[in-house]
């Protein structure tokens, strides 16, 4: 079977790390097992043991923050719960002892043939009358049944309430920790793989685990209740009864960590079965999809991955619970004989048949403890295998650091920017994106940035924006390392669209508004920024205008071009009144005359900022102060326009190549 992502030309012995639509990407085969033997299989045993109890009080944390009364509610339902099967039995003895010894009396006080019965309300036992007696046992029982079900009733709410509000708070969790790391964090294909395993494979185990941690405690209790009353009938039968479940639980030990595993080596599989998905169902691939024909392609890819991660579960499920079930044939063929044992003590006259009931049920239920015991533990080992993807994900630190005594931002920040041999290579490549870049940007200068893709363009204004620490050099702003402001702050001075801006599926005020967060609801300051973004004429033919919802994925909303959205990211941008004013290709998506419009008014809208911009249409740079020409990663030209056509290098190349594209004739190297 072809086991590949999704390139059907693939073979088995074609293992290329590449990956992607086209890329021949193999499935990599499972994590090998633990060390097998009894020796390896118990030392297995010991470390879960270990490692699930010391996680347990941090799990017992999350859970309590997320709802204590719940918990308390959950713990005292379950535990108090383990009180009832020795109850049980006890009063199911000495009710069936009742009515022997009500039938034998009744047989003692039969009168002569022919002569009615006495009624049986009559006949007198030494406290109460034997009808009083059974008519005070039958309610006792039922006083225990009814404490049963309102128990387990209980526990049912309090764990499913407990197990909604668990879930949130672990959402949340993720997502106020995903908020705080950096750019490298969601730049890494194993990021995505462990946010999975951490939102999915861990949202439901807090619960199961505490919920298994009470159940334990309940089995323990009725575990010990019946030891006891087993014990006063043979000792053998008890030590039976707890050593024949310890088979099945090492087994279950052995494919619980087996389990994981296998969910650990399927989670990018999902993750791309995931993506294929969203390639066939979303708005934003549809046209390509159906002008491609793709979608068949796409279904059969994953019907690929889906059928491969299938027959691992398939193969696991099956091993797992089959021999489970032969292990546990062990624990019946032991109940059984117990049962033999009790019935040839009722029958030598050993015991009644209350004891019989008693002793049979007390022996069922120590078995079924022990297993539950077992089981339960094998259970919080596999939850806290899962969880521990959790606890991984939110032990990821964060790569820019805030300093212990941040410097207060300058008030006023006159935005005065200085590159000081600044270099930086992107994590896991052996590419340098910047090499030894030194340049100087005066206070409410415009500057653009140009060159060939990959230059390094996009790097520069990360690494100004300190998304990125640089890995040598300096970054200078008013004469401060930016690595001593705290990021946030130093993020709030500047106000930024990235060419992979972003359209939320949102009004188109929110849309505006998001790039100020505190004036989100200021109508003035949102409909200044969409004039100055170039986005108010749009936005007045929208049906509610800026109420109007964008997108298809929640509302009945409006669909925009390409340009359009542009022009909300645009207008975004300058929503927020920042000295320092950063766009990266703001004008790829906008038509010529709107790109015309927007740079002639640049220096109007950038007046009392120092303004960076990205662009490969080296047409509309000519009016900034100053270019910058990056190639490799590396300033090969700087200076004005004029300056850099004087000169007749790069840039002067690449500007009269754009040029004769328009004319059709060459332009002169100087302007």
């Amino acid at each position: 079977m072809e086991h590949r992502y999704f390139s059907r030309r693939s073979s088995p012995g074609d293992s290329s790390p590449h990956s992607g639509l086209t890329g021949p990407a193999e499935i990599p085969e499972p994590p090998t097992e633990r060390p097998s033997g009894l020796g390896g299989r118990l030392q297995s045993v010991r470390e879960a043991a270990v490692g699930t109890m010391a996680a347990l009080p941090r799990v017992m944390r999350l859970v309590w923050e997320a709802s204590p009364g719940l918990t308390i509610g959950l713990a005292l339902a379950t535990i108090l719960a383990g009180f009832i099967p020795a109850a049980t039995a006890y009063a199911a003895k000495l009710l069936i002892n009742a009515v022997l010894a009500a039938i034998r009396v009744r047989a003692d006080h039969l009168p002569d043939q022919g002569v009615l019965p006495l009624p049986f309300h009559t006949i007198q036992s030494p406290g109460l009358t034997t009808t009083g007696a059974l008519v005070v046992l039958a309610g006792i029982q039922f006083f225990i049944f009814a404490t049963n079900s309102g128990l387990g009733t209980l526990r049912n709410i309090t764990q499913q309430l407990l197990q909604e509000r668990v879930s949130l708070t672990i959402q949340l969790m993720v997502m106020e920790h995903a908020a705080r790391l950096d750019l490298p964090f969601f730049e890494e294909s194993s990021s995505y793989d462990l946010l999975r395993r951490a939102q999915t494979d861990a949202a439901n185990r807090p619960v199961a685990m505490i919920s298994t941690t009470f159940g334990l405690l309940q089995t323990g209790i009725t575990f010990a209740s019946m030891v006891l009353l087993l014990l006063g009938l043979s000792p053998w039968l008890a030590l039976v009864a707890l050593v024949t479940p310890v088979p099945a639980f090492i087994n279950d030990t052995k494919y619980g960590w087996r389990g994981y595993n296998i969910a650990r080596w399927a989670s990018p599989i999902r993750r791309r079965m995931q993506y294929l998905t969203t390639l066939v169902t979303t708005d934003s691939f549809a046209k390509e999809v159906k002008l491609f024909g793709l979608g068949g392609y796409f279904v059969q890819r994953f019907q690929l991955l889906a059928s491969t991660y299938y027959d691992r579960q398939r193969r696991l499920v099956t091993t797992r619970y089959v021999l489970g079930n032969l292990w546990g044939l062990l624990t019946t063929l032991a109940g059984s004989a117990t049962y033999l044992y009790v019935a040839f003590q009722a029958v030598a006259g050993r015991l009644t048949l209350g004891d019989l009931t008693l002793y049979t049920s007390a022996a069922t239920s120590v078995q079924s403890s022990i297993q539950g015991l077992l089981s339960g533990f094998s259970s919080m080992y596999e939850h806290n295998l899962y969880l521990s993807n959790l606890y991984e994900f939110l032990g990821t630190p964060v790569s820019v650091l805030r300093p212990e005594n941040p410097t207060p931002i300058p008030k006023p920040l006159r935005g005065e920017i200085v590159f000081d041999n600044v270099s930086f290579n992107y994590p896991g490549t052996g590419a340098q994106a910047l090499a030894n870049v030194s340049f100087r940007i005066e206070p409410g200068q415009t500057l653009a940035v140009v060159g060939r893709n990959g230059a390094g363009k996009s790097t520069l204004i990360k690494l100004l924006c300190r998304l990125y620490d640089p890995s040598g050099g300096r970054i200078l702003i008013d004469g401060i390392d930016i690595r001593e402001f705290d990021p946030d702050e130093l993020r709030a001075s500047i106000a930024a669209m990235f060419q992979d801006y972003v359209s939320y599926q949102a009004t188109a005020s929110e849309n505006i508004g998001l790039g100020d967060l505190p004036q989100l609801e200021n109508r003035p300051a949102i409909a200044s920024a969409a004039d100055r973004g170039g986005a108010a004429e749009l936005i007045s033919g929208l049906p509610d205008q800026y109420e109007t919802p964008l997108g298809k994925w929640f509302d009945q909303g409006a669909n925009l071009s390409g340009g359009e959205w542009q022009k909300l990211a645009l207008s975004r941008a300058f929503m927020r009144q920042a000295p320092i004013l950063v766009l990266d290709e703001p004008t790829s998506s906008l038509d010529a005359q709107a790109e015309y419009e927007l740079f002639a008014r640049l220096r109007k809208l950038s007046q009392g900022r120092t303004a960076i911009y990205i662009s490969h249409r080296f047409s509309t740079v000519r009016q900034a102060d100053r270019i910058l020409f990056l190639e490799h990663g590396r300033l090969v030209e700087e200076g004005t326009h004029q300056d850099l056509m004087r000169l007749g290098g790069r840039y002067a190349a690449l500007f009269n190549m754009q040029a004769s594209a328009y004319t059709g004739d060459p332009v002169e190297a100087v302007s």
